[in-house]
């Protein structure tokens, strides 16, 4: 029950930060402007698509695109937003004061957790609307959209929980914060270090986050991608908890 409230304490600080109200209002705009150049861009080059055999559908032509776009910009926006989750807390001393209140570790993460996750997916449900306004005039492949749209939420859930963590790291969020991101690229980009090399090929392209998440967005919906993704998530909020549990037994 102590999670719920922990969650809607942190939804609530949020909704209040004129912070996340920025980045809303930019990624809107961002992934807006993108969508309607991918739009513009099909609306041209579809009358010579007409003829062509298994020529890409509207989903594969903007959908997909607007998806991939959008988890890079969100690469860069989840470290802010997730910085002062533990940080502030430990800054400002109130961390203290919740310890001291009759709640778990872990009850303390996954409040933090759920309360930054359901404002990424409220973000995500913004996004979602605008390639499903297209099913107006033309006909979707709900299944591939259905897959990308599922990729981006583990992608994010996987994002809020590497900056869960790195946030229990150290009281100051700019830190947390450049350390997030500095993880989440490592993760993003691993695969290419794996390129020509046989023997760590195979590792390192399935710890990246990005090939994984590329095998939903074209619609190849395979239970090891997903099977990855709450593996990475439930890692480190164990990490999280043991950090903030360690943190309490030295103060």
């Amino acid at each position: 029950m102590m999670t719920f409230t922990i969650a809607g304490r942190e939804l609530k600080h949020l909704f209040l930060s004129p912070l996340a109200w920025c980045v809303l209002a930019v990624i809107q705009f961002i992934v807006a402007w993108m969508f309607l150049i991918q739009v513009d861009n099909f609306l041209k080059f579809a009358p010579s698509l007409a003829g062509m055999a298994n020529a890409p559908g509207v989903t594969d032509a903007v959908a997909a695109p607007l998806f991939s776009t959008a988890s890079v910009i969100l690469l860069m926006v989840v470290p802010i937003m997730s910085m002062r989750l533990i940080s502030e807390e430990r800054r400002s001393g109130t961390l203290s004061l919740l310890m001291s209140a009759p709640v778990s570790m872990t009850e303390i993460i996954l409040g933090k957790y759920l309360g930054l996750l359901i404002f990424l997916l409220v973000m995500l449900g913004l996004i979602t609307l605008m390639p499903l306004s297209l099913m107006v005039g033309t006909h979707l492949d709900y299944g591939k959209l259905f897959s990308g749209v599922l990729g981006l939420g583990l992608l994010l859930g996987a994002f809020a929980a590497a900056g869960l963590f790195m946030s229990t790291l150290t009281k100051q969020p700019v830190v947390a914060a450049i350390s997030s991101f500095g993880l989440l690229l490592l993760l993003w980009v691993i695969s290419w270090a794996g390129n020509g090399d046989d023997r760590f090929s195979p590792t390192f392209h399935y710890l990246s986050l990005l090939d994984h998440y590329g095998s939903l967005l074209r619609g190849t919906f395979n239970t090891a991608d997903v099977i990855y993704y709450l593996l990475f998530i439930i890692t480190f909020l164990v990490f999280s908890i043991r950090q903030l549990d360690a943190y309490r037994l030295q103060h």
